[in-house]
């Protein structure tokens, strides 16, 4: 794959009048970019994140190569072109536009994308469209350029939630999944449980949260959740506890570490906090097992 460019440097190869963005507001993996463009022939260099644009006042003729193909067509209000990533494009138009890039981060769609398929996603490609008329898109993008002008109450969780919402529809119409050769749609494969079974070993005595688990197989959370429990048969969170305790129980049993020692190695909170877990999961004391062996 070529190498890429992020799409605040767009300006560089196709100059406008910067009308609108949301830069600095704040959110994960989707920007958003308003130009007023002149007529011109210009070159979009390959991005490194999806571009899905809007059309608003002026009406055009358009033209555009893409993989050694011109395609034409008239664009104005209403209408949207696709860009998938990593992809160098021609376009020429000769009427005054005004348009909106929504940038969306290709890791945003394949999680979305394993979400809604219950599997790993290796990578998403959007369709070559020019011109699609799309009011779920338009109303979406639109919702989108709202709130970075007015920076409304949760806007960032706004936003996430619009754009999910926006990849999935993307996902019935216009793209293509590629998922890993071999992927089970059900359980984490041998070699994913060995390796995330590593990592809960090699990191027991510190902090561990579900999305620290997650990206070790590049999953999302809820997809990572559903697949471990199929895998292991329990969630992560239990297995976690359960390593913790067995630790713990060698640990115990060696009697050279003072149970405080054992807690902190364990990643328990505290003394109190290995002891409560300890005597739910096991029946007895830390103290009193050491002393029955």
């Amino acid at each position: 794959m070529q190498d890429t460019v992020s799409p605040d440097r767009l300006p560089e190869w196709v100059p406008g009048d910067l009308l609108l963005h949301g830069d600095d507001r704040g959110w994960r993996r989707v920007g958003l970019r308003r130009y007023h463009y002149l007529g011109q022939d210009s070159v979009v260099p390959a991005l490194s994140d999806f571009m899905l644009v809007s059309y608003g006042k002026g009406v055009t003729p358009m033209q555009r190569r893409f993989g050694g193909r011109w395609t034409t067509d008239t664009l104005g209000p209403g209408a949207v072109s696709l860009l998938t990533r990593a992809q160098r494009a021609e376009w020429r138009w000769s009427e005054p536009i005004t348009v909106t890039h929504l940038y969306l981060a290709p890791g945003l769609l394949a999680e979305v994308a394993g979400e809604a398929m219950d599997c790993h996603v290796r990578e998403v490609e959007l369709a070559d469209v020019l011109r699609t008329d799309d009011p779920v898109m338009t109303g979406v993008i639109e919702a989108i350029a709202q709130e970075a002008g007015q920076q409304g109450i949760g806007g960032a969780l706004y936003v996430e939630a619009l754009s999910r919402a926006l990849c999935v529809h993307i996902l019935r119409r216009y793209a293509s999944v590629v998922l890993p050769a071999g992927v089970s749609s059900h359980r984490l494969s041998p070699a994913e449980m060995r390796r995330i079974g590593d990592y809960i070993e090699d990191h027991l005595s510190e902090p561990m949260t579900l999305g620290d688990m997650a990206t070790q197989l590049g999953m999302s959370t809820d997809l990572f959740s559903r697949r471990f429990r199929k895998s292991f048969g329990m969630p992560p969170y239990r297995h976690v506890m359960m390593r913790r305790v067995e630790r713990a129980r060698r640990l115990l049993a060696g009697g050279h570490l003072a149970v405080k020692e054992i807690a902190a190695l364990c990643g328990f909170a505290d003394q109190a906090h290995l002891t409560r877990v300890y005597t739910r999961e096991t029946g007895m004391t830390p103290a009193a097992f050491r002393k029955s062996g």
